[in-house]
């Protein structure tokens, strides 16, 4: 069974999908006026990984990740360089992918853009007026009526009373209340805007997540993920306006990850503290990073460094030195080696049981890689004596060690540069079961993972046939 910690409830709660086998998870996505940072990474790795384990324990998922293509801050940008907000968010959405696919982060299900969901907005925020929770105000903007949803703040844990005396709002006349939010910006010279019935402008932040997914998801999704600074003010906008706006709960689940810091400080753009993560990966490469991302708990804050990084490497290597031996070994294997050895063979089970259980258990990336390197000390202490090591052995120890490796997104190169044989077999198998399943949406991701990595797939009568991309 797995547990999910619910910042909503404040505690760990067996997972119940709404549809059986079927999961609707949704993640903010970032804001393209620029090349994503470590701490943006963090998310998307995270999530990334929640996927990958639920498909494996047989959900059929479905992963919503928008893109916030409208934005004061993609508008500067563009003014500042003579161009137009389309060009810098389609630049940085294609940067955004280049590093997404360098931390082998698999495409969502669907990454919907601000700009294409306009018309959800408008239903919503005429919706909001029609039943009295937002209002149009002097200056033109519409609001939300936070007083008129008696919930708010619970997702915080605030009330607001609280949220009012303690929160950092601009002072705005047009208000009834400091804590409103816009949820319709009116239209400012040299903007680009859109019609509605509340005269021509352009949507607020917050109330676009919650129309892409109303589109794409639904009323409730069973999983909405972010960072732990999205809490508030943006996660408890959207349940109060979708909330008030359907009457049924957003999320199921509300799961957020913790902050990267550097010098104890959060790692942010406005800060200025930043690194992205195309200049990290230039010095140590997108698979040092992913392992980072996962190197503690999700919901625990992580602290950057180079130290920390050349640890990571390190991690790796010793990784990619036990599969390589494997890989030795069974070529070398002539099958005719010693007795199977059946208590060696449950000792890589009970580490592969270990790592699930991590991975049951709020998905405990850092305890279910402590599983993966007990396991790689028990296949180094085997075959450190060739004369004791099965083929039997070699091929199971090579299963389990790419499955585990496969669920955290890590992928082991062989000596002509492409990931391991054993790896993309693994993956293929995946995709045959979802097919013999007609888990199409599954057998689909599954093969554009395998093209990610360099593989082509060719489907004829006699099965599966597989050659690397030139």
């Amino acid at each position: 069974m797995i547990k999910i910690y619910n910042t909503l409830t404040r505690k760990k709660e067996n997972f119940t999908e709404q549809e059986k086998g079927v999961v609707k998870f949704y993640c903010c996505g970032p804001t393209v006026y620029n090349c994503i940072h470590m701490g943006n990474a963090r998310p998307i790795c995270v999530c990334d990984v929640i996927r990958k384990y639920l498909e494996h324990k047989g959900f059929r998922v479905i992963y919503v990740q928008n893109f916030t293509d409208i934005d004061d801050k993609i508008i500067s940008i563009a003014n500042e360089a003579g161009t137009d907000y389309l060009t810098i968010s389609r630049k940085y959405i294609a940067e955004y992918k280049k590093d997404a696919r360098g931390l082998n982060v698999r495409e969502a299900t669907v990454h919907p853009l601000a700009t294409e969901n306009i018309d959800y907005m408008l239903k919503m925020i005429s919706g909001l007026i029609d039943k009295g929770y937002a209002y149009r105000s002097v200056s033109g903007d519409v609001y939300f009526d936070v007083a008129k949803f008696k919930d708010y703040g619970k997702l915080s844990g605030q009330s607001i009373k609280d949220l009012e005396s303690g929160a950092r709002v601009e002072i705005d006349g047009s208000k009834r209340n400091p804590l409103d939010f816009v949820l319709w910006k009116k239209a400012k010279v040299g903007e680009p805007f859109w019609s509605s019935p509340f005269g021509d402008g352009r949507p607020g932040w917050h109330i676009e997540c919650s129309a892409m997914i109303y589109r794409y998801l639904g009323d409730t999704v069973d999983i909405h993920f972010g960072g732990q600074d999205l809490i508030f003010p943006h996660h408890e906008n959207e349940i109060a306006q979708s909330e008030c706006f359907n009457g049924k709960a957003l999320a199921n689940y509300w799961m957020h990850n913790g902050y990267i810091n550097v010098n104890n400080q959060k790692m942010s753009k406005s800060l200025n503290n930043f690194f992205t993560v195309r200049e990290i990966s230039e010095k140590y490469g997108y698979d040092v990073i992913r392992f980072f991302m996962l190197s503690s708990h999700y919901r625990s804050p992580l602290n950057y460094s180079e130290e920390v990084l050349e640890q990571c490497k390190r991690s790796l290597e010793r990784l990619r030195t036990c599969r390589g031996n494997l890989d030795f070994l069974r070529d070398r294997s002539s099958g005719q080696k010693s007795l199977e050895a059946k208590e060696l063979l449950n000792g890589l089970l009970e580490y592969r049981e270990e790592f699930f259980k991590a991975m049951d258990d709020d998905f405990n990336t850092a305890d279910a890689i402590s599983a993966l390197f007990n396991l790689t000390k028990k296949i180094n202490v085997v075959v450190a004596d060739e004369r004791q090591v099965s083929l039997g052995f070699i091929n199971e120890a090579i299963r389990i060690f790419d499955e585990l490796c496969g669920i955290l997104g890590i992928a082991f190169a062989s000596k002509t540069g492409k990931v391991s044989k054993g790896y993309v077999e693994g993956l293929i198998q995946k995709r045959e079961k979802a097919r013999n399943e007609k888990n199409w949406e599954l057998a689909d991701a599954l093969r554009d993972e395998l093209k990610n990595i360099g593989v082509k797939l060719e489907d004829t009568a006699e099965g599966v046939r597989w050659s690397f991309l030139d």
